[in-house]
């Protein structure tokens, strides 16, 4: 009983919502898809400054209110999870310890990439669906973690392994995205605007008072900045988020330069940790008023991206799932062999190979960002919502995880 309440109450806290907005579409779309489309694809503002292109003007849609600008507090605190993991001292992509995790990661994304561009090129549509081979790398952080601490039990090396695969696996996820998925003409210089506004409240409100502000000796609160809190922040993150539509690069990362400028913690106790609730420097005070509004904005965006029909079914749906149920366990367990045995890195104590094929199967729960990526790799259309279909089928690899749970015979450490 308390296992279940556990398990409950996490899904409760971090899930929960986005299951309620992505099954609500689901249902919504295969009940009457065009009243969904309809509200979904709404036009909020004809001629707007922000927004996707149309006939030579912006148009600003619920969808795009949703992915493109509410998703940005998202990624921005995803990308807030892997700044402190890289440059605070304990943070977990650092050291040794993180070489083959971060190994297994890549293994994790070559994998199915390299199982999606073979099964599209065998259909003999590599054309057409080339540009998902982004889709099947993700890895839903909260989904796998959650799956991870059933199979594995809360005290177990591999869940602690699973979660820094997954911080690592959406740190590539957000450069693929930077990188590989351009939502417009790019017009580089536009990032001038985003770096302007990062050093300007970074000098401005950060470096510059806490010169001023020297006697005090807490560098994560200054007086101007406990009378300011995060509203210069937030300023500039406007800035940055529009030099990143200008940009052409998508705007839901434009939040990421300035997470990097906001006075943080010197250590980090994880993503899922309750000891961060009593850290109180400026990052993690803001990322603890923002959880809130954040799982009402996943709710949001699995209502504006789930609604697919069961008809839309088709060969990106299979090389989704191929990619992720297939690419995932046999790339982690593959990586993960050759850090821990020929390269001589290890594994954590009390991890076993075997433990790796599990880890691959939990990290194929793709979910929200497979959503978002099938979003942006592919236009409205069939291809589109089948890719989107293969993400909601991702969810398939929980059962395969607790199958090969049983089969490994894992002993759970609570």
């Amino acid at each position: 009983m308390a296992r279940s309440y556990k398990v409950w109450n996490f899904v409760q806290e971090y899930s929960l919502l986005l299951i309620i907005g992505a099954v609500s579409a689901l249902i919504w779309a295969n009940v009457d898809y065009d009243s969904y489309h309809h509200l979904v694809d709404m036009v909020l503002i004809e001629h707007s400054p922000v927004g996707h292109l149309h006939d030579g003007h912006r148009t600003l849609t619920l969808h795009y209110l949703i992915n493109d600008v509410l998703m940005a507090l998202f990624f921005a605190m995803a990308g807030k999870e892997v700044w402190e993991a890289v440059i605070l001292k304990n943070g977990s992509l650092r050291g040794r310890k993180a070489l083959t995790p971060l190994i297994a990661t890549a293994g994790g994304m070559l994998g199915p990439i390299g199982i999606y561009l073979a099964g599209a090129f065998l259909l003999g549509k590599f054309a057409v669906l080339a540009n998902g081979w982004a889709i099947p790398t993700a890895t839903d952080i909260a989904f796998s973690y959650l799956v991870a601490r059933i199979v594995f039990g809360a005290r177990h090396p591999a869940v602690g392994f699973l979660l820094l695969l997954a911080i690592a696996d959406d740190a590539c996820g957000l450069i693929i995205l930077a990188i590989f998925y351009p939502q417009g003409d790019l017009a580089p210089q536009w990032l001038g605007l985003s770096v302007a506004s990062a050093i300007a409240v970074y000098f401005l409100a950060n470096r510059l008072p806490r010169m001023l502000d020297a006697s005090r000796g807490d560098r994560h609160y200054t007086t101007i900045a406990e009378k300011l809190g995060f509203w210069p922040y937030l300023i500039a993150g406007c800035g940055s988020w529009f030099g990143f539509q200008q940009a052409g690069i998508h705007p839901a990362l434009g939040l990421l330069p300035i997470v990097v400028t906001i006075p943080h913690a010197d250590i980090t106790f994880g993503m899922f940790d309750t000891k961060k609730l009593d850290q109180h420097d400026l990052l993690n005070d803001i990322e603890h008023k923002m959880k809130v509004p954040v799982e009402f904005i996943l709710l949001l965006f699995g209502f504006a991206n789930a609604g697919v029909t069961f008809s839309a079914i088709g060969d990106a749906t299979w090389l989704v799932l191929a990619g992720l149920i297939i690419g995932k366990p046999i790339g982690i367990f593959i990586m993960g062999w050759l850090a821990a045995g020929p390269l001589g890195l290890g594994m954590p104590e009390g991890m076993r190979l075997n433990h790796l094929i599990i880890i691959g199967f939990i990290a194929a729960i793709g979910f929200t960002v497979s959503l978002f990526i099938s979003a942006v790799a592919f236009g409205p259309g069939p291809v589109q919502d089948a890719a989107k279909m293969g993400a909601l089928f991702s969810f398939g690899a929980v059962f395969l995880s607790l199958l090969a749970g049983r089969i490994f015979k894992v002993e759970k450490q609570d």
